[in-house]
């Protein structure tokens, strides 16, 4: 025990050297180098106020309310069929999930961490959910990436498909994750009662218990979506003066040459290593870079879909300043980020070779590419597209979830 404890306390010391030595270190940087600080932090903030803002913050809002008036409550019941066999999370995942892959990243976080708060999941629940449900928009592959960046939108289906096949892989492992800490417990009078009749029930007292007036609600809604999305702006402009300062003082050519040896010894080009770089801390600029590189086109792809589900750590900070305060821990998360990564890249070279045949039957209109970003009635179209996928995915478990319901019900009438 004592040598535990005091290897708890190294650690720790260990970290607080480690961030004043990194903090002092970047400051004296941007002094050194205010040009290129400055530079960076505006174009963290165009990023911000263009894209971020207009695409997310509706959605922020109006989570906020569908909890508050208990959707999300009556949703939960009837998707808890459905979720937890499969992920082993509560119904209410399901919410998470299809805002998550409508929306993109950091939706998910956003919406986990109130579902902590208002108890709606225990915290190993919670870290399983944000494990599979930090996911990119389709809008984003199909548009910015495949045709904005490769010039090639019979990728999109491609990319997309790997990026939600490998995120649902990292769902079903994650399910084992945690399982001493589970507290969940089947009640059997209740699952086994008129399902719609218990999703009516919850969303009506979860409504009863809110007590606020629909006025109130909705400023609430607002004033709290306001606060997060001026979170992530602030970690967005960081990110980008942190990787800038790591590009001019020369970090980044160390790692540009580990990520180099690890590239060779699974064959690939080694001039994919400077996007990889990149993608390890910002997405947009690891995609970039990667489809700009001088390597065979099946290479770029698959390193270009292993940064889109790494997320960079741009994203993985938003996240922990979201969770961080919900007392979920950001480990599992960063496993499920890296196995997310892996089979990601490995979906899509099968995709890209015996599976070509299974991308062909997605196809997306795209509506989205890198130099449209300014146009607000882009944005416009993007939130009533996001809006319909959010829709169709919610229906489509919904129906699923109710026939699990139904024949597990029957099964059980007939065993008896």
């Amino acid at each position: 025990m004592r040598i535990w404890s005091s290897g708890r306390r190294y650690r720790s010391r260990l970290l607080a050297y480690c961030m004043a030595f990194c903090t002092v270190f970047i400051t004296v940087a941007m002094v050194t180098y205010p040009k290129e600080a400055f530079d960076s932090a505006i174009m963290g903030l165009n990023l911000w106020w263009n894209v971020v803002f207009p695409a997310l913050l509706p959605f922020f809002i109006l989570s906020e309310i569908l909890m508050g008036i208990g959707v999300v409550h009556f949703i939960g019941v009837l998707l808890e069929p459905l979720m937890r066999p499969i992920f082993n999370v509560p119904g209410v995942g399901a919410f998470a999930m299809s805002m998550g892959l409508a929306s993109g990243y950091p939706m998910d976080a956003v919406i986990t961490c109130k579902f902590r708060k208002n108890q709606l999941c225990t915290a190993v629940e919670a870290e399983r959910l944000l494990s599979f449900t930090n996911t990119a928009d389709p809008l984003f592959m199909f548009g910015a990436v495949a045709v904005g960046m490769f010039g090639m939108p019979e990728l999109g289906a491609t990319i997309a498909l790997a990026h939600y096949l490998s995120s649902f892989l990292v769902g079903i492992i994650f399910r084992f994750h945690g399982r001493n800490r589970d507290s969940y417990t089947k009640d059997a009078p209740a699952a086994n009662g008129n399902i719609i009749i218990r999703a009516f029930r919850a969303l009506y007292n979860a409504k009863q218990e809110d007590k606020r007036s629909t006025g109130q609600l909705l400023g609430d809604a607002v004033k709290s979506s306001m606060n997060t999305i001026m979170l992530i702006g602030g970690f967005i402009i960081v990110f980008s003066v942190f990787i800038r300062i790591m590009t001019v003082v020369g970090i980044t050519d160390i790692l540009t040459g580990l990520f180099a040896s690890l590239l060779s010894l699974i064959g690939y080009s080694t001039n994919l290593a400077p996007s990889l770089v990149s993608g390890f801390f910002e997405l947009d600029l690891g995609t970039l870079a990667a489809s700009q590189a001088e390597s065979p086109l099946g290479q770029k792809v698959a390193v270009a879909s292993a940064i889109i589900a790494w997320s960079g750590l741009s994203v993985h900070g938003q996240v922990a300043s979201i969770v961080i305060e919900s007392g979920i821990r950001m480990t599992p998360y960063m496993v499920g980020r890296l196995l997310h990564a892996i089979l990601a890249a490995i979906i899509t070279v099968q995709l890209l070779g015996p599976g070509q045949a299974i991308t062909k039957l997605f196809v997306i209109p795209v509506s989205m590419s890198i130099a449209q970003t300014n146009s607000w009635g882009l944005w416009l179209t993007r939130i009533e597209q996001t809006s319909y996928q959010i829709g169709v995915l919610l229906s489509i478990m919904l129906v699923l979830s109710i026939a699990v319901h139904l024949a597990r019900g029957i099964y059980c009438y007939v065993k008896r």
